[in-house]
């Protein structure tokens, strides 16, 4: 198939005018920050993230009502979230392939439109069960379009607007993930839990019209047609079948799952490495430092996802919080991502991404650290406040110099290949560790609405947290280079 060339707009031309080039999947990049299609690839992709991670952190505002008015245990409670995960976790290198073979736009608005049907069933569910299946669907959707919004920067931007680009990607998009418990807390206090899931809907339209009108179609030409069924079944029996053992290990079955799980995962990486046209290329992990920048984002997102599990349920079952309390409570981590993540990115570009992502995560475990004490009788304004915007501050220095460090590891046609990878790896880190700490903390059945056991376990989770914080920053100061690209 031959693609129909985009009119975008570059950078000026003679006489102060802009000039207009043609950008087709073979194409060098064109654009540049600050035009007007350039702002618009970039709102494109950041609503369509955006949504994403939103709906990733919303919900745990919301999940108290949502097991309230569902009548739904810890275990279901835990798979709302993580079914989500599982499925975004698992197809989301598939997704990026598609992207790659297909078209980043193509594939990014097919998903926005899947995640957008998904979210509405989600809305209407009439039980628990309903709505872990709306959420594995949602997870789906979230798997084509998450890769295709940054491979889409990659692939239009000339390299040297590229880190400005990310930069900005990283901050309004982590805004979009902070400022989802304030939503939702919103939501669920004024309207329904419901609406957590059905505020997708006019965010989906408003971003598949400005990608259709404004966003160049960009592909790997290298790319073969041969998609890797096999490997993306594969790494969805493993996630789910690990997940299922982590949430309750005393359940029927969850020994033999466990062991189903890591015979699958051991499965992939050996079907990955015989495929010529793999869904998760092993040679990308032969770059020493894409290998180190995703085990960094395991150990990281699996805090941040714990962090933001145990910390919003704590709030409202032990604090007292309303949900629309327990979401303002994050705002200084929305602050912070909004002022500066995109410093952080400038920050990472200048003296090389080493410092950044081992100074973040470092003080982000000291954040987790400082909020350790919210109790019962929390002061909000020197319990959690300081916490919280210690957080914040670690977390706008690490993630655009992480994601850039991601992209830049990999070669440019492998772009949706690689975002997909750092995303699936970000998205297991956080399913796995709300899957295994409140199992290991000693919570089950209906335990989160016991605010005596839910005080006993949360500050172990909470120190748990802070370890994975501290070893994903000995991680990137070991391997991460200084400045660069190292193999």
């Amino acid at each position: 198939m031959v693609d129909q060339p985009n009119l975008v707009e570059a950078e000026a031309g003679h006489a102060g005018h802009p000039r207009v080039v043609h950008v087709t999947s073979s194409a060098p990049p064109a654009l540049r920050m600050g035009t007007p299609s350039g702002r618009a690839v970039i709102a494109a992709a950041v609503l369509g993230s955006g949504m994403t991670w939103l709906d990733a952190t919303v919900v745990n505002v919301a999940l108290r009502s949502i097991g309230e008015d569902l009548d739904a245990s810890l275990a279901q409670l835990q798979w709302i979230n993580n079914g989500y995960l599982v499925s975004l976790a698992a197809l989301i290198l598939l997704g990026g392939s598609l992207g790659d073979r297909l078209g980043r736009r193509r594939m990014f608005v097919v998903g926005t439109i899947w995640f957008a049907l998904a979210s509405l069933l989600c809305g209407l569910a009439p039980n628990a069960e309903t709505l872990i299946v709306a959420r594995v669907l949602q997870g789906i959707g979230g798997a084509l379009l998450t890769p295709g919004s940054l491979a889409m920067i990659q692939g239009a931007f000339v390299p040297d607007d590229r880190g400005r680009a990310i930069g900005a990607w990283s901050g309004l998009g982590g805004v979009a993930a902070a400022i989802g418990p304030f939503v939702g807390g919103v939501l669920v206090d004024h309207a329904s839990w419901r609406w957590v899931f059905l505020i997708n809907l006019p965010l989906a339209v408003v971003t598949v019209l400005i990608a259709i009108r404004s966003v160049p179609e960009t592909r790997d030409p290298t790319a073969s047609g041969d998609f890797d069924v096999v490997g993306a079944g594969l790494a969805t029996l493993a996630l789910a079948a690990i997940t299922y053992a982590l949430i309750d290990w005393n359940a029927v079955g969850a020994g033999a799952a466990a062991v189903g799980g890591l015979l699958a995962a051991v499965a992939f990486v050996l079907v990955e490495g015989r495929r010529t046209s793999p869904m998760m290329p092993p040679a990308l992990f032969r770059d020493r430092t894409f290998s180190a920048a995703n085990a960094m984002t395991l150990l990281v997102y699996a805090a941040l996802g714990a962090m933001s599990f145990f910390l919003v349920l704590q709030l409202q079952t032990v604090s007292g919080y309303s949900a629309l309390e327990a979401g303002l409570a994050s705002m200084p981590i929305t602050v912070c991502m909004l002022l500066l993540a995109a410093k952080g990115g400038e920050l990472g570009s200048r003296i090389g991404p080493r410092i950044p992502m081992t100074v973040g995560p470092v003080v982000m475990a000291i954040g987790t650290a400082l909020v350790v004490g919210v109790d019962e009788d929390v002061d909000y304004w020197l319990e959690a406040f300081p916490g919280l915007t210690v957080f914040g501050l670690g977390l706008a220095l690490m993630v655009a110099p992480l994601t850039a460090t991601v992209l830049a590891a990999a070669p440019d046609d492998k772009a949706g290949i690689a975002s997909g990878v750092n995303n699936a790896v970000a998205r297991a880190g956080s399913l796995i560790a709300v899957a295994a700490l409140p199992t290991a903390v000693g919570l089950s059945g209906e335990d989160y609405a016991d605010p005596s056991v839910f005080a006993s376990a949360y500050p172990v989770a909470m120190w748990a947290c802070t370890v994975l914080l501290v070893l994903g920053g000995l991680v990137s100061w070991l391997t991460i280079p200084a400045a660069g690209r190292e193999t």
